[in-house]
């Protein structure tokens, strides 16, 4: 048997596209919502999460910032301190240098000087006397500026000349000089000759290091006649 349809199929047809189209657009919307539900809680714990970390990050930061003062106060206080153990070692060894300062004055005092008076300031010392010449002050000059490891820095202030009377009758004319002159401390001594030694051993190193080394000969001690002691002016009678 044949079977028409007289009913409207078409319409029909469009009916359930246009309901399955429907369904399929909410079944969509509903995951779209779902997924961007699903993203906003997943950005909202990761900001969570960063906002945490920052947070025990400025904890830290703030727990290191005080732990730098206290660090900044202790290099301060280490600082007060290795000063004060610097003025007191400075203090320890300076307390020879007035046995130093006699002991070069009477080394490098040439013949025919003498010295008056003599103060001291910090380590600036000044010193009058009297010398039988100018000849006789500048090698006291030169003798503290070159042959004197604690003395340096030499400075005449002024030299006048003078007479001294000898005997009632006899006058000497001697030269009244005014030097100013320079103690070292003893760590700066100490310094120097560990330069001069070290300046020695590169010296000698390089030396060693030349194209055929140094040459040696043979050393040969010289006579040297004994040289006779000046003769002293007599004095006047």
């Amino acid at each position: 048997m044949i079977l028409i349809n007289l009913l409207p199929h078409r319409e029909a047809a469009r009916k359930r596209m246009r309901e399955s189209f429907y369904v399929s657009l909410g079944a969509a919307a509903m995951l779209g919502g779902v997924v961007a539900g699903g993203v906003y809680l997943w950005y909202q714990t990761q900001i969570s999460s960063q906002q945490g970390k920052n947070n025990y990050l400025s904890t830290e930061i703030k727990r290191l910032e005080t732990q730098i003062k206290e660090i900044s106060n202790l290099q301060a206080e280490i600082a007060a301190l290795r000063a004060r153990q610097q003025a007191v070692e400075d203090l320890q060894s300076d307390r020879n240098l007035p046995v130093h300062l006699l002991n070069e004055l009477v080394k490098q005092l040439p013949d025919g000087v003498y010295v008056s008076t003599m103060r001291q300031e910090n380590s600036n010392v000044t010193m009058t006397g009297v010398a039988q010449s100018n000849e006789r002050v500048s090698e006291l000059l030169r003798n503290l500026a070159y042959n004197s490891p604690w003395l340096t820095r030499p400075d005449l202030v002024e030299i006048v000349a003078g007479n001294v009377a000898l005997t009632p009758r006899d006058t000497r004319r001697v030269s009244n000089f005014t030097i100013r002159v320079r103690v070292r401390r003893a760590s700066d001594v100490a310094q120097a000759r560990a330069a001069a030694i070290g300046a020695s051993v590169s010296a000698s190193a390089a030396v060693a290091s030349a194209p055929g080394g140094p040459s040696v000969a043979p050393a040969v001690a010289p006579t040297v006649a004994p040289a006779s002691a000046p003769a002293k002016p007599a004095a006047k009678t």
